[in-house]
């Protein structure tokens, strides 16, 4: 997976993030009839060999996209990848200040904007176990923290909570 990790599988599909698994399959048909080995048969063999390796692509691309688990674990690994880019951080917003939205399992802030700033619980609990497992000999009440994009605009924030805050909430629900 590390030679998809480099590319952005939902552009291979010529799709997004946001598309359904039933969008992700409808594109993924369509170009696996487009550049299937099959189809290419009466091409000359450089046409048919770079076919051959768009067809590759394109399926490992739906294999990893199709699976829910690891549809989630590629698109944590390309949101780390985008976040560890320079974008500028607007302010800094504590997870306890942020609401917490049971219907959709995300903690939400308002951007300036109107749009919202989203982490889910699952992010939160990522950036909370690579916290201990970098230091393990931390006080409680640390911070730790994990930068958020505002969905409608280019602003971000850093999303700081207090571990032992957080695990006292989670016990709590």
């Amino acid at each position: 997976m590390s030679e998809s990790a480099e590319k952005d599988l939902y552009a291979i599909l010529g799709a997004s993030p946001s598309d359904s698994v039933q969008q992700l399959k409808h594109r993924y048909q369509q170009l696996a009839l487009l550049y299937h080995p099959d189809r290419l048969g009466g091409v000359c063999s450089s046409e048919a060999e770079s076919g051959l390796r768009k067809f590759i692509e394109i399926d490992a691309a739906w294999r990893i996209l199709e699976d829910h688990n690891t549809r989630r674990e590629y698109d944590l690994q390309r949101r780390a990848k985008e976040l560890k880019q320079d974008w500028p951080v607007d302010s800094t917003v504590c997870l306890e200040d942020m609401t917490w939205d049971q219907d959709h399992s995300v903690y939400t802030y308002c951007c300036r904007c109107g749009g919202e700033f989203t982490i889910t619980e699952e992010e939160v609990d990522e950036t909370q176990k690579r916290r201990h497992q970098k230091d393990d000999e931390e006080e409680e009440g640390e911070r730790g923290g994990v930068v958020v994009c505002c969905d409608t605009c280019s602003l971000s924030v850093y999303v700081t909570s207090s571990l032992h805050t957080k695990a006292q909430k989670l016990k709590c629900q």
